[in-house]
């Protein structure tokens, strides 16, 4: 009884040791970080009036005399977001029934599948749009593929995870009636699976409204790229309202998706 409690005693100042040295290493590499990044908190302190004073004065009041020539490259964000989201969604949906361990006729398959689908998901997509700029150069085209190709990364691993967490009595079921793998996918598995892909194709929704901004700036079209040239002309009333619209836009789809999943799901 003595011994076992001198080992509670032990283990316990063992656990105390690495939570201080993890602690301490913590301490370390953010000093070690903020030392080669230059980052202190009196710079950052300094620096606020002058955003401030560059926010006051340069970028308000906004100029929504631009407002009309900014509807366009709006609705071009609004379609490439969308067109990335279903063109991802129905990519993936194909892909996760060969991702998913549950539902992958083979493991070499299944092994590949989610290989392909983790590069495409750790490659951002502004990468995936300065890729892509040197193959069909500036435009929507770009935005949208770079959105489909992180969308499919993305969708894939979500979908495959959903379906590994389906009730898998129900698909042994109807394997037990003789039905043929796709009948088991129809009656077994896509019943389960729609929530999960209604919620998470919903929320890839908003994500690509917010990505599309920053894919823009470097020529992937829509309000980012309306967004950079105002900046390089030094029209800042004009990027506020820009900066505006892209904010009004991502509520707006945050809300309706938001009513969406209550409906559907």
């Amino acid at each position: 009884m003595k011994r076992s409690g001198q080992l509670l005693e032990d283990l316990q100042k063992r656990k105390k040791r690495q939570i201080w040295l993890a602690a301490a290493g913590i301490v370390l590499i953010t000093a070690w970080s903020a030392r080669e990044t230059d980052f202190s908190v009196v710079s950052v302190v300094r620096g606020f009036g002058e955003i401030v004073r560059f926010i006051g004065q340069d970028f308000f009041p906004p100029d929504f005399s631009a407002f009309r020539s900014l509807i366009g490259p709006a609705v071009d964000t609004i379609c490439i977001s969308f067109v990335a989201m279903v063109v991802g969604a129905v990519l993936s949906l194909l892909l996760s029934f060969f991702a998913a361990a549950t539902t992958s006729p083979y493991r070499w398959l299944q092994a590949s599948v989610r290989a392909v689908c983790s590069v495409l998901r750790n490659i951002p997509a502004l990468i995936w749009a300065l890729l892509l700029v040197a193959a069909y150069g500036l435009g929507t085209l770009v935005g949208t593929l770079a959105l489909i190709l992180t969308s499919v990364g993305t969708l894939t691993r979500a979908y495959a995870e959903i379906l590994e967490e389906i009730d898998m009595g129900q698909v042994e079921a109807v394997r037990a009636t003789g039905a043929s793998w796709p009948q088991v996918i129809a009656h077994a598995v896509l019943p389960q699976f729609f929530p999960g892909f209604v919620g998470w194709s919903l929320y890839k929704l908003e994500l690509n409204m917010r990505a599309s901004t920053l894919i823009g700036m470097v020529g992937g079209g829509g309000l980012g790229f309306s967004i950079q040239k105002g900046l390089k002309l030094f029209q800042f009333q004009e990027v506020c309202v820009a900066i505006l619209m892209v904010i009004v836009l991502v509520l707006t789809t945050e809300f309706i998706t938001g009513k969406l999943r209550e409906r559907l799901i």
